[in-house]
């Protein structure tokens, strides 16, 4: 943690002026909706299946101390933080099996939050981050399925719960509506069509503009006098009431139980410790993944740390514990990024497939991300004025089929931009019409290979789903923890190291996985799994023991450098070079190999050369 903070710190100053950039804006208007909609849909089903033990209030609340907290602390300012759907299972779960007891439930809840806490900080103090290096695409990508399957499903509830009548009708057709437009909004928005500024507009401000239109739309004409199903809010600033009108108060009385029940919670609380410790870290590395170009250094170990501290505080509360948010997070970071046009340069213009179909001729690039705290602070700050009166009324206005559809269009954009979706697309192509770029189409990995990496992963994302619809729902933490094993010991022994340096790779990139000592998986998985296995423990014995060998800083690697083997000098070269330090490393790569021909046999110099090219 001490050496997260010491990387980090020096950006801290520009962490705020950096903000002074058009790109906060949009950024953080489509944040504030990415992250409130969802929200209260999962109010709504936690209002409804916990007998209103939370409401509205309860989960903006839960967002705006994640938001507060992050963006102001955090070394990962970044990641949205807020109310899930997996907690949400978690919390109505955990209510099914506790309130045959008779016990105080939110009392219990907060014990379970106690409790997390102190495993949160555990596992921050003893650097258990450091395991991150083994989290690649894989569990990833399986992950990002079961969340946009739940976003799906939850579209699908909040509709299912208004009858088979008119509302019923009305509630499909504007859910319908509202992902339509919001996805023709993001297909504008990266097409040709318009100016630049059209698409941007369209991009950033078409998906809260619509839910806003169709707010308006049902109270027009004949439809103002259909009855729709809307949000149930309480008092400004005031917990849910209970069904008798009795409103707790803001502080729970954690000692209002048996003390029986308060070591029953430990195990509750130690999946949900796994759960927190899986999606945040994994909602962190896919907001820093490798598709973009960030400078400033990631800091896994102390954001745990603060994740602790505000489950703790959250259970004090009597409110959801918050994490970070997938796919929000992903989403804020891309919404950050400055891009460019790039023109592909393997379409042939004047073949017969490209012609009329101009913009598969370019891409749009991020070039840099607008790396801030400002956009993460101001839409907490927004939430935290939604839970005034006069917006309070407003939120009531909304109707659930406008949550429905905002689901879903949530639940679309994150298939589409998942690694199982992209490898299901390649196979089911055709494959004289598959670019010969393509990173799938390589003639030393048949299709049959790619079929059976992807089998695995819907295994994966279908054994989770499954138990979450059972009431052992509270045990899915311990199948999603259980994906990297898979992929780190059993994965190997099915698929070459070739095979899987094409199907898989780090999740983020060499820069970013300096806190927690590397990465593993892609093309490095060979020597990170095997021989040289030993080597990476010992560059990130530092982290690992607290000492001053860990990097602190690009700088400070480069000190470490001259301390390390000639092997890992020359690793250390390998992996600058790939992160674009320049012709610095370049020198350092190729000082490092020199020394290597010194100090080895003719025999070693030339195996261990032709594995770099390789490389």
């Amino acid at each position: 943690m001490i050496n997260d903070l010491r990387r980090r710190a020096p950006y801290y100053l520009s962490d705020w002026t950096d903000a002074w950039n058009y790109r906060v804006v949009p950024a953080t208007v489509y944040m504030y909706f990415a992250n409130i909609l969802p929200a209260l849909a999962f109010s709504l089903d936690m209002f409804t299946k916990t007998d209103r033990m939370y409401g509205v209030n309860e989960v903006l609340l839960a967002s705006v101390l994640g938001a507060v907290v992050f963006s102001l602390l955090a070394c990962q300012p970044l990641v949205i933080v807020g109310v899930t759907g997996p907690i949400t299972v978690f919390n109505y779960t955990v209510y099914d099996i506790m309130e045959p007891t008779g016990t105080n439930y939110m009392a219990f809840m907060c014990w379970i939050g106690l409790w997390a806490l102190v495993f949160h900080w555990i596992l921050a103090v003893t650097n258990s981050c450091n395991w991150l290096r083994y989290v690649t695409r894989f569990p990833c990508d399986i992950f990002g399925c079961y969340v946009a399957f739940i976003y799906l499903q939850k579209g699908i509830q909040v509709l299912e719960r208004l009858g088979d009548a008119e509302p019923f009708y009305l509630s499909v057709v504007v859910a319908l509506c509202v992902f339509a437009i919001a996805y023709i909004c993001g297909e504008l928005g990266d097409s040709s069509l318009f100016n630049h500024t059209m698409r941007i507009f369209l991009k950033d401000y078409g998906t809260p503009l619509t839910v806003v239109f169709f707010t308006g739309f049902v109270h027009f004409g004949k439809l103002k006098n259909i009855h729709l199903e809307h949000l149930e809010v309480s008092k400004a600033f005031f917990p849910t009431p209970h069904e008798d009108g009795w409103i707790r108060g803001w502080f729970i009385h954690f000692w209002d139980i048996p003390v029986g029940h308060v070591f029953l919670a430990i195990p509750f609380a130690l999946l949900l410790t796994i759960l927190f410790w899986f999606d945040h870290n994994v909602s962190s590395l896919i907001a820093q993944g490798t598709e973009f170009p960030l400078r400033k250094p990631a800091g896994f170990h102390w954001d745990l740390f603060l994740l602790g501290l505000t489950t703790g505080v959250s259970g004090l509360l009597g409110i959801p514990f918050p994490n970070g948010l997938i796919p929000q997070a992903p989403f804020h970071t891309a919404s950050l990024c400055v891009t460019k046009v790039v023109t592909n340069d393997d379409t042939d213009a004047d073949s017969s497939e490209s012609k009329g179909h101009s913009s598969e001729s370019y891409e749009f690039k991020p070039i840099s991300v607008v790396e801030q705290r400002v956009s993460n602070l101001a839409q907490g700050l927004l939430t935290l004025g939604t839970m005034t009166g006069p917006l309070l009324i407003v939120l009531h206005l909304i109707p659930q089929g406008v949550l429905a559809g905002f689901f879903f269009i949530m639940g679309y954009q994150a298939l589409a931009g998942n690694g199982i979706t992209q490898k299901l697309i390649f196979l089911f192509k055709d494959s004289r019409l598959t670019s010969p770029n393509h990173p799938l189409n390589n003639k030393a990995l048949r299709r049959s290979r790619v079929w059976l990496f992807v089998i695995i992963e819907l295994i994966g994302f279908g054994a989770t789903f499954a138990i979450t619809q059972t009431v052992a729902a509270v045990g899915f933490p311990v199948f999603i923890f259980a994906l990297i094993p898979v992929r780190a010991v059993l994965l190997p022994k099915w698929l070459s190291r070739e095979e899987l340096a094409v199907l898989d790779g780090p999740t983020a990139s060499p820069f970013t996985m300096e806190s927690v000592g590397g990465s593993y998986g892609g093309a490095d998985e060979g020597e990170e799994g095997g021989e040289s296995s030993g080597g990476g423990d010992e560059g990130s014995g530092g982290v690992l023991g607290g000492g001053p060998s860990s990097a602190t800083g690009r700088n400070k690697s480069k000190k470490v450098a001259g301390e390390k083997t000639a092997e890992e000098l020359a690793e250390l070269g390998q992996s600058r070079l790939s992160v674009g330090s320049g012709r610095s490393s370049l020198r350092r790569g190729s000082t490092a190999v020199d020394e290597i021909q010194q100090g080895q046999s003719q025999g070693q110099v030339h195996r261990r050369g032709h594995h770099q090219a390789a490389r």
